[in-house]
């Protein structure tokens, strides 16, 4: 179900994997199944999976987060890329524009820093991250410093009001032409946990396990008064004040029951244009939605800059 361009389509090739980065070697054993895998519900497993697959498919030599901060599932990831890539293009005559010249906004760009490294990589794009943890700033940009070709293409920006999505990054002389989204999941820490206490019970740990969780978060990563859908209304509402600084608003929506309401926001919002993008890996099924406020003649316009 991933995206045709999604290198990640197939099972993971862990003695390729290996040969790119042997310290995973420790990790891989065979699963029930007799396939070659790693315990999912291993911190460390998960996080030396995500080296490597950085290191054979985005050329990252160096990934560090801090302890307990998202380790986030590749795959997934890429597929939001890819299908912004798609989107793009129906701008474009159909090609997609790559190189520096496309400029996004990562909204929430988190600590592990993942949606610049998979667009740098894939389509050459230059990219601002803006997050409201200091933390998550802080290693994001040690990533990009470590990694050569990061450097230019680039940079996080620290969101010191809790309550603001937009302003205070983009400035009266930015402009995007596509904003990424991976929004908080969850409405309260209590939720966030009874959901990862589920997600243990399902990859087979025990039940008084802490929650922990293979991928881990921070509070902000992982939920805010309102949750997912409450995120996103203020995220849309926000954005109409920048509305001719950016070609296509856009977010990872999980939930499909908070669609109708988000619909209902960006019809309140006079957002002239909406589209549904679908994503799916495995059992779990998402979308991206995504906005814009410029008319048809103004998205021509727009792209003629690309070339």
């Amino acid at each position: 179900m991933l995206h045709p361009r999604n290198p990640h389509r197939e099972r993971y090739n862990f003695k390729q994997l290996i040969e790119t980065n042997p310290a995973l070697k420790p990790f891989v054993r065979p699963n029930a199944f007799g396939d070659e895998s790693i315990d999912f519900s291993n911190p460390a497993a998960v996080l030396m999976l995500n080296k490597s697959l950085l290191k054979h498919f985005y050329k990252i030599d160096f990934w560090e987060i801090p302890d307990g901060y998202l380790c986030p599932p590749i795959p997934g990831r890429a597929d939001y890329i890819h299908n912004m890539a798609d989107l793009l293009s129906e701008n474009n005559s159909g090609k997609i524009p790559v190189g520096e010249k496309i400029k996004c906004l990562d909204i929430g760009v988190g600590s592990n820093c993942i949606y610049p490294i998979i667009g740098v990589k894939e389509y050459g794009w230059t990219f601002v991250g803006s997050d409201i943890d200091p933390i998550s700033i802080e290693n994001a940009n040690k990533i990009i410093a470590q990694n050569a070709h990061l450097k230019d293409k680039v940079k996080c920006i620290l969101q010191t009001n809790k309550m603001d999505v937009f302003n205070g990054i983009i400035t009266a002389n930015d402009f995007y032409d596509i904003t990424i989204c991976n929004p908080p999941f969850h409405g309260s820490q209590q939720e966030a946990q009874a959901n990862n206490l589920r997600k243990i019970k399902n990859l087979g740990t025990q039940k008084n396990e802490k929650p922990a969780l293979n991928f881990g978060g921070k509070q902000t990563e992982l939920w805010c008064f309102g949750g997912e859908e409450g995120f996103i209304k203020n995220m849309i509402k926000q954005s109409t004040a920048f509305a001719t600084h950016c070609l296509w608003f856009t977010t990872l929506v999980s939930k499909q029951e908070n669609l109708k309401g988000i619909y209902f926001a960006l019809k309140k919002a006079n957002a002239t244009a909406v589209k549904t993008l679908s994503m799916g890996q495995g059992n779990k099924t998402s979308r991206v939605v995504a906005w814009t406020f410029l008319t048809n003649e103004q998205q021509i316009e727009w792209a003629k800059k690309w070339g």
